[in-house]
């Protein structure tokens, strides 16, 4: 008994040591029993996010489709589309046919309605995407039949989304790291960014199912007027557009480790709250068609985060990207968005604790 004890006691300084020696964060649940399991974390995620993406709108005709068939959206960057996470929102519903209701009586080519192909998804997964928010106010302009239609579609094609009231979170996990993804709008059938205490609640549950927490939000007013984060509700075509800095504050306190916005289709500052990454505003990303494109809207960041396994901030690296009508989306070697972003944190964030240099965000020391 005593020489399997010691054999026992060996092999299980061994497992530690081994664990000790590898590179890896690591959970390990303790049972009532000796019994010890030990799941690896990676010392660093790395998290890809933009804003918005709609590829080409089928209505009111396929003349707002790209010439291409949006097969060339990504190819700018499509090196830089790599990570554990690939993050984008999808500004519009996957569908092939159908007229819009929020054009009645509206003259379609002056209402903005985006349906893109069915086949059109297949270049987001192509490009890397693997988890989408669908808490916005386009998904929904073709009804139940789009948001059905796009659900059914990202769903076959294994890509992770959530924001709407039927799906408001996913959990999932990827190279054994627990994920908990959720998006907040202020939009019909979406979770409702204006419900800071559901919102809270929600973040606090999926605390405790995942090792990260990700929220999306699409808030804020839209363009050029309302670039800087203002701290209380947005109002905008007499819409609550929510107060999106007291919703990041608040989703973090419950247990968020990394914040997303996007709506304002304009880039807007950064902020590190409690060691918690938050980006504001990632501006119109790859948006063909009706978008305007004019001066700050047609700049934008690809965000290359990496967070540790207890979800704080590390550094990101920020490429700039730009957009027009006749070159779409291009890398600007001007990193237009990369110093806007950094005006806009050093005007909203006086204060903050980031460093700008060489199109890197990392904390001061």
């Amino acid at each position: 008994m005593n020489f399997l004890k010691t054999i026992f006691l060996s092999l299980f300084i061994f497992i530690i040591i081994l664990g000790c020696t590898n590179n890896n964060a690591q959970v390990v649940v303790s049972t009532a029993q000796t019994d010890t399991i030990v799941r690896k974390i990676k010392d660093t995620i790395s998290i890809t996010a933009v804003g918005d993406i709609m590829l080409g709108s089928a209505f009111p005709s396929t003349s707002n489709l790209p010439p291409d068939d949006a097969v060339n959206s990504f190819q700018a960057v499509d090196s830089l589309l790599k990570g554990d996470i690939v993050f984008g929102n999808l500004e519009g519903c996957f569908l092939n046919s159908g007229n819009s209701t929020k054009c009645n009586g509206i003259n379609p080519n002056n209402c903005y309605a985006f349906r893109m192909p069915d086949r059109y998804a297949g270049v987001y997964k192509k490009a890397g995407f693997n988890v989408l928010s669908i808490a916005n106010n386009h998904v929904g302009d073709f009804d139940s039949k789009g948001r059905k239609n796009t659900a059914r579609i990202l769903d076959s094609l294994q890509i992770h989304y959530a924001g709407q009231l039927n799906k408001p979170f996913e959990v999932f996990e990827k190279d054994s790291v627990k994920y908990a993804f959720c998006a907040f709008a202020p939009n019909e059938n979406t979770v409702s960014i204006n419900k800071t205490g559901e919102a809270k609640a929600l973040v606090a549950r999926l605390k405790t199912m995942a090792d990260i927490v990700i929220v999306s939000f699409h808030g804020g007013g839209e363009g050029a007027r309302f670039e800087h984060v203002r701290r209380k509700n947005e109002i905008f075509y007499n819409e609550n557009r929510g107060n999106v800095y007291a919703f990041a504050h608040a989703v973090i306190d419950a247990g968020a480790d990394v914040v997303l916005g996007h709506g304002p289709h304009v880039t807007r500052a950064v902020e590190v709250y409690k060691n918690k990454f938050i980006a504001y505003s990632l501006g119109n990303f790859c948006t063909y068609g009706m978008f305007s494109l004019k001066g700050n809207n047609g700049i934008a960041p690809l965000l290359q985060l990496k967070i540790n396994p207890k979800g704080d901030f590390l550094f990101a690296d920020v490429t700039s990207i730009k957009q027009d009508k006749i070159n779409r989306l291009t890398v600007d070697k001007n990193y237009g968005a990369f110093k806007r972003m950094k005006e806009l944190t050093d005007i909203d964030f006086v204060g903050h604790q980031l460093n700008f240099e060489n199109n890197k965000i990392t904390l001061k020391n």
